[in-house]
């Protein structure tokens, strides 16, 4: 077949390496100047960051993309573990680091900060969560998910209903468990990780701190930017074609069936099948403009679903100080954690005391000064459109107020900066055609947001949806499981 992968994205390429290696002509056609969409190691001076994912779990995802492609994933990155994954820091005083790869030693910093009974309620709860990456790993992340009736045949339908327990929020199951307000927080903060709020997301993503604890938190050598260069290069090996500078005017159509594609300068394409790795609500409502009654159901759950969370994010290069050591992943903890969502989801504005990530790799490659080191700082936020992300008199001042914070937490940081970069989330929408600079695309508050997900197979005959706007959502993981998705579901197609 002769496939066209709009977008250049972890999901397009990854989808286009496979197809390409099952013998399809595949040519993938991206906006912008480079490849690798949200996933890029920027070097501004004499430092590089990564201004997307920032860290990889599930490894396992794209070892096994690289071995299905041709080579093991080890012979072209490498990897080495975060140690502690995460160091956890409260506005009480309070500190626990979260080891990787052993729940024993995780334990053991929750009973020497929080007490025993707290380091028994955390270990309920993992063998909770463990439970429920068990029943919802094959049908909700690893498959299509086409429908809830699918699920309502399996036999054992009743006993995967109270493991999961679609009926709870995040927050509703965190209480159950967990007496200890700093310990909530972090489960809390899990949502976020599929730009949600913990009030409303479901219980199920706590099966995300199993996943984390389980499979590590990893550093890619260089940057994640890495990943994101080998995948190209072994799309390239494998035959793609990449056409970048060309955006993607309209996605043809011939009756219901996909015909091809129009590009911004007016060639077309002809297409027996079509990848689309742009956000979902482009493609419906931008890349299609006809009004074709088989994609009313999806446009109407895409206008009503709620955008995912935002980030507003600081690049600092800092010098090397005995008062800034940081490990490599930080998160400081504001006291009052409900505003921010408050501030985000209802009240559409920038949050005033927000949880602050920083990220500070321990990697010699990502500068080119023995004595400098990168930030990554980011909290999240609003999207671009619910508040004008464009003010730059507003960035600033906000940028400082981060700031600020950090230093009231006993982190040095205006007495050790070199350069400092602002990307908000209108940047991000410019960059990458992320709508408003949603990470995440929508986010997954309500029981019912994963089965609203735009689906994969899109009711267009012979076009696809990849990436983390679609099923199974956003994160790196889930974009190459999207993407291993949407390979065999081609492969299914063409041999009816």
């Amino acid at each position: 077949m002769k496939i066209v992968v709009i977008g250049a994205g972890m999901g397009g390429m990854c989808a286009a390496a496979r197809l390409a290696r099952n013998g399809h002509q595949v040519s993938i056609y991206e906006a912008s100047n480079r490849v690798g969409g949200k996933l890029h190691t920027q070097w501004i001076g004499k430092c590089a960051f990564d201004v997307g994912p920032s860290l990889l779990t599930l490894p396992a995802v794209y070892r096994d993309f690289f071995l299905k492609t041709g080579k093991p994933m080890e012979e072209v990155i490498e990897l080495s573990p975060v140690n502690p994954s995460f160091d956890y820091r409260f506005a009480d005083g309070k500190r626990v680091q979260f080891a990787n790869l052993s729940r024993f030693e995780t334990l053991n910093q929750i009973r020497l900060s929080f007490g025993d009974d707290s380091a028994k309620s955390w270990n309920q709860l993992m063998r909770r969560a463990e439970k429920m990456w068990d029943v919802s790993r094959e049908p909700f992340i690893e498959s299509e998910l086409r429908s809830p009736l699918n699920l309502l045949k399996r036999a054992s339908l009743l006993k995967d209903l109270r493991i999961i327990a679609p009926w709870k929020s995040l927050r509703k199951f965190s209480q159950e468990f967990l007496s200890e307000k700093n310990l909530r927080f972090i489960l809390d903060r899990y949502a976020t990780y599929s730009g949600s709020d913990p009030r409303s997301a479901p219980a199920v993503l706590a099966s995300i701190a199993f996943v984390e604890e389980a499979f590590g938190a990893w550093h890619v050598k260089g940057g994640l930017g890495a990943l994101a260069d080998a995948v190209h290069q072994r799309a390239l090996d494998c035959g793609v074609e990449f056409q970048l500078n060309s955006p993607v005017k309209e996605i043809l159509l011939e009756g219901k069936n996909v015909a091809g594609i129009l590009l911004e300068d007016g060639s077309t394409v002809k297409a027996d099948a079509i990848v689309a790795n742009a956000d979902a609500s482009i493609v419906y409502q931008n890349l299609i403009t006809k009004k074709i009654s088989s994609l009313k159901k999806v446009r109407k759950q895409l206008k009503k679903a709620d955008s995912s969370l935002a980030g507003f994010s600081l690049l600092l290069g800092m010098r090397k100080s005995e008062k800034t050591l940081l490990e490599h992943h930080t998160i400081l903890f504001p006291p009052n954690y409900d505003a921010e969502f408050e501030a985000i989801f209802t009240h559409k504005c920038p949050v005033a005391q927000p949880t602050i990530y920083i990220c500070v790799p321990k990697d010699e490659s990502m500068s080119k000064d023995k004595n400098l080191e990168s930030w990554f700082v980011l909290v999240n936020a609003p999207t671009h459109g619910a508040w004008d992300w464009n003010d730059e008199k507003f960035n600033h001042e906000y940028a400082n107020k981060i700031i600020d914070q950090i230093e009231v937490r006993g982190i040095c940081v205006r007495e050790n900066l070199e350069t400092l970069t602002i990307r908000t989330p209108a940047d991000l929408e410019r960059e990458v055609c992320a709508p408003g600079g949603a990470i995440y695309g929508t986010s997954s508050n309500g029981a019912r947001a994963a089965f609203n997900r735009p689906k994969n197979r899109s009711p267009i005959k012979g076009l696809y949806c990849v990436g983390g706007s679609v099923h199974p959502g956003g994160g790196l993981p889930l974009v190459g499981i999207s993407a291993e998705i949407v390979a065999n579901a081609i492969g299914r197609a063409q041999k009816r």
